[in-house]
């Protein structure tokens, strides 16, 4: 058969097959319904007992584990119990707390500098909106929509955590590579009433079953529809 023959059949055959599109309205409904059945009431997995204490967590997560922080802010807590305690505390004493969960000179700086503006322009509260927030030092998107979904239950944004950017591309999601992309990407395909529970379950999904390094394919309730190039286990 010519060359020009050949490509003209595998023409055909492509032209044939239909176009799969993974934004298909019916394929995100699966996702999400998937999710929820896997996931049932998946919460944030940092400890905290109020707003406060849940942005000081959540910044100390900045490349840390949330179990690390976990182990951190309960002496961190006890010795700072309050924001003004926070913006009256020497910076060594802040570092020395959080030293373990990395980069603690620029987070000790946040958290002294978010309690300092929390208690001179918000009456020590943290505020219930992205626009104020977004105004606290240490206080990006990610941090923000952790405390508005978890600690005011706001669905202002999607959290875009690490698991959350790399599970959203492996499910073309998205093409996009930075957060703040990513979760435009997402607001648009989710529901908004699912942006909170989303990101939750995305993140148990990434750290139990969907690892990084070895995806447990065979065990991934996705898994049919996933179309990952590097599937451990394909059942299509």
């Amino acid at each position: 058969m010519k060359v020009a023959a050949k490509k003209a059949v595998k023409k055909a055959v492509k032209a044939r097959k239909p176009r799969r599109d993974p934004l298909a309205p019916e394929r995100i409904a699966a996702i999400l319904e998937r999710l929820a059945e896997a996931y049932p009431g998946a919460e944030c997995a940092l400890h905290h007992r109020n707003a406060w204490e849940l942005m000081v967590a959540t910044i100390l997560s900045a490349q840390c584990t949330d179990a690390r922080v976990n182990m951190v802010t309960p002496g961190l807590f006890k010795k700072f119990p309050t924001p003004t305690d926070f913006a009256h505390a020497p910076l060594v004493e802040l570092e020395e707390q959080i030293r373990s969960t990395g980069f603690y000179h620029n987070k000790a700086k946040s958290l002294n500098g978010a309690a300092r503006k929390l208690i001179a322009e918000y009456s020590g509260k943290v505020p219930e909106t992205m626009e104020e927030l977004l105004t606290l030092p240490g206080v990006a998107r990610k941090t923000a929509n952790v405390v508005l979904g978890v600690a005011f239950h706001k669905a202002v944004g999607v959290v875009v955590d690490t698991h959350v950017l790399r599970l959203s591309r492996r499910l073309e999601l998205t093409k996009a590579t930075e957060p703040i992309q990513v979760e435009k990407d997402l607001m648009e395909i989710i529901p908004q009433d699912h942006w909170i529970a989303f990101s939750h379950e995305m993140i148990h999904h990434g750290r139990q079953v969907c690892i990084a390094r070895k995806p447990k394919c065979a065990d991934c309730t996705l898994e049919s529809l996933c179309y990952s190039n590097d599937k451990t286990w394909n059942s299509h």
